[in-house]
């Protein structure tokens, strides 16, 4: 017999047992940036570097993780718009020479996706960054050949918190807001979800702050990989 689910055994008095443990959501779309890898380090010190060079100005560690979730382009038009073609080419040029060494990763990520894909769901990245850029961090962070980059900066008009992003990337899974969840690290992730129809789930190992992503209103924070397991997963 076949079963779809994901497997787990456990000893009970002296025997083994296998528990299916079934998907909550059929489709799963992930933030990139914070969610599946740790580009927090890379994209703060991108920011220094732009602001540096282009402004003699050092943004805030705290400013520069209130804006991680937005596009280059729309957080540097807002805040400078005269320089901002500047700051985005200066961000791009030393955040590419800069990956491999300040990318890292997230235990466990690598072996929940690949729990998913075996357990039939269907899973994808919804991100702002640009293709050229996620591309390369999925395949950095060894993760290109288990998650699929479905939508990245050049795909729509309008970012998150605009569901936008997420109602496209529905789109091409050939998937239904009300069978999905998205996981992000922002406010604007939970937010952009709430409003394309679907779950949110927000992770405190990115850039957003455990009050800000509960006042958002998702439906679940989790502090750990394990603990994002257990909500994508029902036994």
């Amino acid at each position: 017999m076949r079963l779809d689910g994901h497997l787990r055994s456990f000893l009970f008095r002296g025997r083994i047992l296998a528990v299916v443990s079934v998907p909550r959501w059929p489709v799963v779309v992930f933030d990139l940036d914070g969610t599946v890898a740790n580009t927090i380090p890379l994209i703060i010190a991108s920011y220094e570097h732009a602001m540096l060079s282009v402004l003699g100005v050092r943004p805030t560690s705290s400013e520069a993780r209130g804006w991680i979730g937005q596009t280059l382009y729309d957080t540097f038009s807002e805040r400078y718009p005269e320089r901002a073609r500047e700051l985005v080419d200066s961000y791009i040029a030393w955040n590419g020479e800069h990956l491999a060494e300040l990318l890292e990763d997230y235990p466990g990520t690598p072996e929940l996706l690949a729990d998913l894909r075996a357990a039939g769901v269907t899973i994808g990245v919804a991100t702002s960054k640009r293709l050229v850029s996620a591309t390369n961090t999925l395949k950095a962070a060894g993760l290109a050949a288990l998650l699929p980059l479905v939508v990245s900066m050049e795909d729509t008009v309008r970012h998150k918190p605009s569901p936008e992003p997420l109602l496209l990337a529905l789109d091409r899974l050939g998937a239904r807001a009300v069978d999905a969840v998205y996981i992000g690290d922002a406010v604007v992730d939970v937010l952009a979800a709430r409003a394309a129809g679907m779950a949110a789930i927000a992770v405190t190992w990115g850039a957003g702050d455990r009050a800000d992503l509960e006042a958002a209103g998702p439906v679940a924070v989790v502090d750990t990989v394990a603990e994002l397991r257990d909500k994508l997963f029902e036994v």
